[in-house]
């Protein structure tokens, strides 16, 4: 059983940075296609980055050149680089897991398991 929990979430002006975490209890880690979503109050669940098993990546267009996601295999985590952030990335964010698949990885329901989530607010 895969077990994820997400930390690094904050309140944050507009223009800061936050790092995410996701620790992964799983010895196989490396074997999943790891990603993160976001929910804001009242609204659908978002895809925000994945990531692949051999370090390919994506972003929603909305957060392309502000956030970057990474993988350290050996620690079994994944992380969230939240750059240059706006009001409009404030929300819940949720890390998640899966299997490699032909479902399109920007579509949550290629992700098992997920993670609890972790609050990011941005301010004005």
């Amino acid at each position: 059983q895969v077990q994820l929990v997400e930390s690094g979430g904050d309140l944050v002006q507009a223009g800061g940075s936050l790092r995410l975490s996701c620790a992964a209890s799983e010895l196989s880690f490396r074997n999943y296609i790891m990603g993160w979503f976001r929910q804001a109050p009242g609204k659908e669940r978002e895809f925000v980055a994945y990531i692949t098993l051999v370090h390919n990546t994506r972003y929603v267009d909305s957060v392309k050149g502000r956030f970057t996601i990474s993988r350290d295999n050996a620690k079994n985590t994944l992380y969230l680089q939240m750059n240059s952030l706006q009001p409009e990335d404030t929300a819940v964010y949720y890390c998640s897991a899966g299997r490699p698949s032909s479902l399109p990885y920007y579509n949550a329901q290629a992700y098992t398991y997920w993670g609890q989530g972790t609050q990011v607010t941005v301010s004005s």
